[in-house]
């Protein structure tokens, strides 16, 4: 289990805003429907198989090209362990616990 951070940014845009492209990123997410994932304002963070994690990044990675843009960049934090099970909300709690 792994829990990975994505952040698509469309480069040369019409327009200084990106929402409609993250919206249509994160669209091509929820149709992978056994990826648990939360949207957050600076990124999007999913949990699931780390395979089609990757399989749904690229997706998203290609969704901007899919609508004209050019170039994109595309960040990618990934964060997996073999010693325990990972879960986004353990991983909150954890620090959540830490400051108690």
């Amino acid at each position: 289990m792994a829990i990975v951070e994505i952040s698509v940014l469309p480069m040369g845009t019409d327009q200084p805003s990106i929402s409609s492209y993250v919206a249509a990123c994160y669209q091509a997410l929820e149709n992978e429907t056994q990826l648990k994932h939360q949207l957050t304002p600076m990124s999007t963070i999913i949990e699931g198989d780390l395979d089609k994690i990757m399989d749904a990044v690229k997706k998203m990675h290609k969704v901007p090209f899919n609508e004209g843009v050019q170039r994109v960049v595309t960040t990618v934090t990934i964060d997996e362990r073999t010693d325990k099970s990972l879960s986004m909300e353990a991983a909150v709690e954890s620090v959540i616990e830490s400051t108690r």
